[in-house]
């Protein structure tokens, strides 16, 4: 127990500092935001800080940061420190950041983001990755809290041959198109304090149990280290690709930008953005412990974290706070994967809108982009589900993809703040952007879903790729601040 309190300290106490840190670099300031100068009654919609940040926090927290650590705590207690660690100077900062920039440029999304500080090779890359991302988390997350309520809920089998399934997929999927296509603010902003109730109690209620029902928790020791994952997984780099979104995510660059249509002022981008991402770190803490208590009372084993993850989620909800308290908690790990599904497609809609250069006032103008994009969901769930591999390699070209993606972002910090002149703070983004250049590229150099080669290669490979990502991640910002090309687009405003 002391190890999991001890990365609670660090979480919080690093969160604090780290994201004052932060803020000082990008020193917020009370210039007029996108919700006003922008305001269109659709998308550019001010909101309350609270109800922002509230929205913010569902829209980045799908199954990642639950289903991710309860596999990512087979590596051991190292996890209680790795995560916290990696949330604060990774994840938070990564989303923090973000944000701002999308806020600075008048609501501007990832791609154009990308674009305006890289170039259109970089470009090009990006918005591939990027529409197959949104399109894989659209179709996991109706898949994965669809499969919960199924069997844990409503009691039916979850599988692809009976109705139930599918009628239930359905509901979800109705869900997103509203949320998809109607004025943030009159779908969105209503319901998701409904939802963050849910949450709440979901966290704070697992929280607690781990402490009351006496759930024995390891501690870290150099020895433990040794142990070694049950299923021999190896630390680096699969426990930061398997513990995805509870220390970094690049799907949550795509989320702080389209809350950045929403902030009303600056100095709301500390709690909107890098506090959402630590209260996120907390979750995934939380469900890693009740995890590791779980094998330890023996209400699950290793075999069944690994390999069946979700049904977990029901073992511990229900032994922690009996049949009511567990369906609410249940309830509650439903409602993250649903508040992350339907702002996917909202932001992926947004993205080809901006790209093409059509105005989302119409609704026409809507239907025309999200009608193709809801038919690509429905047809990726419909191969996952009925193959019978399907979703586990959904679900790990979904988990590479979306680290990929940050490193996209964690690169676009890195120039913005070499292109100010400030060449102290632009290594805050600068290295874990290399770390995770060598995580995500070693994986799938190593990985059977890849190229499928030796360990060690894979490492090597991984270590040159990051190292010329850092050198032209580098070289570009001192171009840019050269040439003192504009930084922010202040003329939007």
């Amino acid at each position: 127990m002391t190890t999991f309190l001890i990365g609670l300290a660090i979480l919080f106490g690093g969160g604090f500092f780290y994201g004052k840190i932060c803020e000082h670099v990008i020193k917020p300031d009370d210039r007029k935001t996108p919700a006003f100068a922008k305001e269109d009654g659709v998308d550019y919609v001010p909101m309350k800080t609270w109800k922002n940040s509230l929205i913010n926090l569902l829209n980045i927290a799908g199954t990642g940061p639950v289903l991710g650590p309860i596999q990512g705590i087979l590596f051991g207690p190292i996890a209680f420190i790795l995560i916290p660690i990696g949330n604060i100077l990774g994840g938070s900062m990564h989303d923090y950041f973000s944000g701002m920039l999308a806020l600075r440029n008048g609501g501007m999304q990832m791609p154009d983001l990308v674009k305006k500080y890289t170039n259109n090779v970089v470009f090009n890359i990006y918005n591939i990755f990027i529409c197959l991302l949104m399109l894989l988390v659209g179709a996991v997350f109706i898949y994965t809290p669809g499969d919960i309520a199924s069997t844990q809920v409503l009691g039916f089998s979850g599988k692809a041959t009976d109705v139930s399934t599918w009628v239930v997929y359905g509901c979800i999927f109705v869900y997103y198109i509203a949320a998809t296509m109607f004025p943030i603010d009159k779908i969105i902003g209503r319901i998701y304090p409904i939802f963050g109730a849910i949450l709440l109690f979901s966290a704070v209620g697992v929280f607690c149990g781990i402490f009351l029902k006496g759930y024995q928790l390891q501690e870290f020791t150099l020895a433990s280290l040794s142990g070694g994952h049950p299923f021999s997984q190896k630390l680096i780099p699969m426990f930061f690709i398997t513990v995805a979104c509870g220390i970094v995510s690049g799907f949550h660059s795509t989320q702080t930008a389209i809350i950045s249509r929403n902030v009303t002022n600056e100095h709301q981008g500390r709690i909107t953005f890098y506090n959402m991402m630590v209260l996120e770190g907390f979750i995934a803490m939380i469900w890693a412990a009740a995890a590791m208590g779980a094998v330890s009372v023996n209400i699950t084993n290793s075999e069944q974290l690994f390999k069946a993850p979700a049904q977990v989620i029901g073992i511990v909800a229900r032994d922690m706070l009996g049949s009511v308290g567990g369906m609410v908690a249940i309830l509650g790990v439903i409602v993250l994967p649903i508040t992350s599904g339907d702002t996917a497609l909202r932001s992926l809609r947004l993205m080809i809108a901006d790209f093409l250069r059509l105005s989302q006032k119409p609704l026409k103008n809507r239907l025309y982009i999200s009608i193709p994009v809801f038919v690509l969901v429905a047809v990726i769930l419909w191969l996952a589900k009925t193959s019978p591999d399907g979703f586990n390699m959904l679900w790990r070209y979904f988990a590479w993809s979306n680290q990929t993606i940050s490193i996209f972002a964690f690169a676009i910090i890195t120039i913005y703040l070499l292109g100010k002149g400030n060449k102290t703070a632009a290594f805050m983004s600068l290295v874990p952007g290399a770390w995770y250049s060598f995580i995500t590229f070693s994986f799938i150099c190593n990985a059977p879903i890849g190229l499928g080669l030796s360990y060690n290669v894979s490492m090597i490979l991984g270590a040159v790729f990051a190292a010329a990502y850092a050198f032209l991640t580098f070289r570009q910002g001192v171009k840019l601040h050269e040439l003192k090309a504009p930084l922010e687009a202040v003329a939007v405003y």
